[in-house]
Formats: structure tokens, sequence, C-alpha cells
């Protein structure tokens, strides 16, 4: 009788990369009045689990965040009603640095992001919500937002439209809202934004792939694969079955894949496991190495700013370096693009001249003590020096963060 073979492959489903890529769900009643988000509507839940699966992806996208949401705010201190807006945007108590931390986030994520806000028909005051990005979908008519708490399960009923600023439209509790829409520009797309590293996705499944190949190793005591041959009197397909299946529960694991050779019973017991060298395991860490350095381009970031090279050793002029090119590449305009539309709101609903608004940005790190002075600072850095001019006389710490008032 000839052998019977039947191989299975030893992959945990998770694995594979489509699942990272997108989702099979659907959105449900309702889908034909929006925009999809991504080719099934279910992009955003893509992406936020790509971020909570990938260990330096996540690291990226949270340091890209917090140094857009910067240290604080500064503004004008002689206006007493912007401060206010500043220490509480809503009425949940949130600062407008936090609401800015979320949508920072948002965008750092999905290339998207989404601001509330709420005022009355007599302009008596305003009040700012960060709305999770991945409840939004774009109506048809590109002038209203659907938010809905799950999209893999949309009801009609439980959902609520929203205009898009600048149109504010009356509320059942009477107020006035809006919705600011945040996206980074990309060509061809011109409903939602496109995620800032999206020529990276396939880095950041590596990574998350490889990840998962170490703990499957663990997990298998770091046996390896290969062909398992069994010896046993077979009568049918399913008797086959079943012994393949006990096999599969006592000797299969991650990784690798195992096929299983049933064969009838010769004399004696010649049942074996014959392993397959994995000898090309030492590739794994340079193709790690490898996808992680891609992920860092494509984010537009850079290693020291996201702790990526803290085990070659700590060099604080390099991040100092990396932290100036950053803050003028990526960190200033993704900060001017938050605040642009949150002061045109104050000045056109309150009348506030919110032109002083900035947010706070600090290295994180620094190379010159803030007890120095600023002549000490001058001649440390070989510059022309003058003890006796008052400005020099001044301490590093009372020049570095502004004349203007600051909150954090």
């Amino acid at each position: 009788m000839s052998d019977r073979k039947i191989a299975t492959r030893i992959a945990a489903p998770e694995n594979r990369v489509e699942p990272l890529l997108g989702s099979t769900a659907v959105a449900g009643a309702g889908d034909e009045k929006i925009w999809r988000w991504g080719e099934d509507n279910m992009l955003p839940y893509a992406l936020s689990l790509l971020a909570r699966r990938s260990v330096a992806h996540r690291r990226i996208i949270n340091d890209k965040a917090d140094y857009i949401a910067g240290k604080g705010l500064t503004f004008d201190p002689t206006i007493p009603l912007l401060e206010t807006i500043v220490r509480r945007a809503n009425g949940s108590g949130d600062t407008l640095r936090s609401i800015i931390a979320r949508l920072a986030l948002d965008e750092a994520m999905f290339g998207n992001a989404f601001l509330e806000v709420v005022t009355d028909a007599k302009r008596s005051f305003i009040a700012f919500y960060h709305i999770d990005a991945s409840t939004c979908r774009l109506k048809r008519d590109m002038e209203h937002v659907i938010l809905h708490h799950d999209w893999r399960a949309f009801r009609s009923s439980e959902a609520r439209t929203l205009p898009l600023y600048p149109l504010f439209e009356p509320q059942e509790d009477g107020t006035l809202r809006t919705v600011v829409h945040y996206k980074d520009y990309e060509p061809l797309f011109s409903h939602y934004g496109v995620a800032p590293y999206i020529a990276g996705i396939d880095a950041a499944a590596i990574l998350y792939k490889t990840d998962r190949w170490n703990i499957a190793r663990i997990d298998n005591s770091f046996q390896f694969s290969g062909v398992m041959l069994l010896d046993g009197a077979i009568d049918s397909e399913s008797e086959a079955d079943r012994l393949v299946r006990l096999a599969e529960e006592k000797f299969s694991g991650n990784p690798g894949q195992v096929l299983f050779v049933l064969r009838d019973k010769c004399d004696g017991d010649s049942s074996r496991f014959i392993p397959i060298d994995a000898s090309a395991d030492g590739d794994w860490p340079k193709l790690h190495t490898q996808a992680e350095s891609d992920l860092v381009i494509a984010h537009s970031w850079f290693r020291s700013l996201s702790g990526l090279d803290y085990s070659s050793g700590f060099s604080s002029e390099r991040i100092l370096h990396e932290y100036d090119v950053a803050l003028n590449t990526v960190i200033l305009s993704e900060q001017e693009q938050l605040l642009e539309p949150i002061r045109d709101i104050l000045r056109t609903t309150l009348g506030i001249d919110a032109s002083s608004l900035e947010i706070v940005n600090r290295p994180p790190t620094r190379s010159k003590p803030l007890y120095m002075r600023v002549w000490e600072a001058r001649k440390a850095d070989g510059l022309d020096y003058d003890e006796s001019d008052p400005e020099q006389q001044l301490f590093l710490s009372q020049i570095t963060k502004y004349n203007i008032r600051s909150l954090e």
C-alpha cells in the first residue's frame, strides 16, 4: 500500500500579514451614505491593531505625538478668557494641551484627527472635545461626519451626525456644534488623509512577525520543525485524520511547518521525527534590524528620539542635533496645523485674538545647565561675551521659556 501523506502547516493565523493590512469585516447599514475609510471601511481598526502589535512602530507613534503635543501652551496673559480655555477646554475638565495630545496621537497613527467644537447661538462660551478618529466616517455630501462606536456592527439608530467646520448646526441640547477634520494630504486621496508611515506598513508587520517568531520558538522550547514519520495500520482516511490531529496536539508547535507522513506498519516501530535544521535563523536579527530602520525612515522620524539607539550609548549631542532637525522639519509644521483652526475658531466665535497661542517645545536633553548665565554659555561656545551686559547676566532658565506665560 502506498504511503498516505498528510501535510499541515503549523502557524498561528495572527502571524499572517494580511490581517494587519486590512480586515474582512464589512460595514453595516448606512454604508452607502459614507465614504469608506479603506477598501472595507475598517482601515482604522487595522492600523490600530498594527500599532498595538509592533513594538518599534508604537514607540515611534507615541514619541512623535508627545513631541508634537509639547510641554504646555504659551499665550498672552492679558487675555484672561484665553487662559480659562487653555486651563479648562471643556465640561469634562480637559486642558487644551491634553486635547492636542490626543489629536496628535490620532494623526500620527491614522493620518486623520477629529476635533468637536461646541458653542451656543449667542456665542457665550466655547468647548473643545477630542473625537476618537476610528469612530468617524465622512458622509457622501462631504459636509458632515457620521460617528458610531463600532463600525463592525453599524446601527443607524446608534449613530450621530455632525457638520464639518466651518458649518455649525443646532443640536437637540440647544448647542451649536461642528467638527474640524485634520488630515495628512496624499495625492489621489481626497476624503481621508493617509498615515505618514504608509510605505512602512510591511516593515512594521515584519517587526511584529519576528517578535512572534521568537515567542513561538520559546513556546516550542526551540525545537526544530521537520517531518514526522508515523507507523501504524490505517484502514481509512478518517482514522488517518484522527491520528494526525493527535500527533499535532502532542508534537507540533510554532514556528515552522511539520509534515506528517503516515505509512503502513513495518516490522518494528520506525516512527521518528526528522528535524529540518533552520540554519537561516541568523538572518532573522538582520531582517528585524533592517525593518526597524525602514520603519523609522517611513515615519520621517529619528532613531535617537525613539530610544532605538540607547544600547549603543547615550549621545546627548546627537539627540539634540536630531531634535533640532525634527523640530524644524516635522514638529513645528504639525503643531501649526493643529493650532491654526483652534485660533481661527476662537477669533470667529468669541472674538479672541489667539495669535499668541503657541506650543512649548523643550529638547529631551540639554547640553548646558539652566543655572548658567548667558555670558557663561556664550563663552563655553567660543562666542563673544560681555560679563557686564545686563542681558547676558540672565540665567539660561530665565530665557528658555519665553516672556509669555506658560501653562503645562
